[in-house]
């Protein structure tokens, strides 16, 4: 318990990232699991995670990206991306990876299916949108627990153009957009905000008892 408390304590939004320093395979594919294995409202999954690994792309999201240095000198580069819309065909592929996955019957899961599509018709395409984005935040989130528990350094970034990301990455024909990027890594001895203290609310301040 000690030692999550410890490495919560360590991690901090890395500004400046040890460009010669590259996350060791087994290190980037359990931190790319930990991100599948997110939860999600029903399991949905309502999100991509794309991997830049072109320098030359890393470059252009830089530029928009009020030239930011972690978004090329970090050892890997992920863009979290948000299912605009789910229609009945998505649901009804998520229905058919569970049944073969549980080992229940289509007639079973039925009435699960409608209440699925449902839930995905009683929303605007602005509020599926946004709920599809909470669920996103979920998921970077266990990055960043699973980072730290690691020694990984991790930065989550918003300040970029978001719809420049989508035509950089050719987001818009696949049904994306970009909500938020992870760049991880290792912080570089320069960088003068690990120093810094923590500042948080205290628990006093921060929890509500009822």
């Amino acid at each position: 318990m000690s030692s999550t408390l410890e490495n919560l304590n360590w991690r901090y939004a890395t500004k400046r990232y040890d460009a010669t320093r590259k996350l060791p395979k087994e290190t980037l594919d359990l931190l790319m699991e930990a991100m599948r294995l997110a939860p999600s409202s029903f399991g949905f999954q309502p999100y991509k995670f794309i991997h830049v690994t072109n320098p030359a792309i890393r470059e252009q999201l830089k530029a928009v990206a009020w030239n930011q240095a972690q978004f090329t000198d970090a050892s890997d580069l992920f863009v979290l991306c948000t299912i605009k819309k789910m229609d009945d065909a998505y649901v009804n592929r998520f229905a058919e990876e569970t049944i073969k996955a549980q080992g229940t019957t289509a007639e079973a899961f039925e009435p699960y299916r409608q209440m699925l599509l449902g839930s995905i018709h009683s929303r605007s395409d602005e509020e599926q949108e946004h709920w599809n984005a909470c669920q996103t935040y979920i998921a970077l989130g266990i990055a960043l627990a699973t980072a730290a528990e690691h020694r990984i350094d991790a930065t989550p970034m918003e300040g970029f153009d978001k719809d420049k990301f989508d035509e950089i990455l050719g987001l818009t024909p696949l049904g994306l957009h970009a909500r938020v990027s992870l760049a991880l890594g290792y912080r570089s001895p320069e960088d003068k905000a690990q120093k810094y203290p923590k500042v948080r609310l205290s628990k006093e301040e921060l929890f509500i008892e009822r």
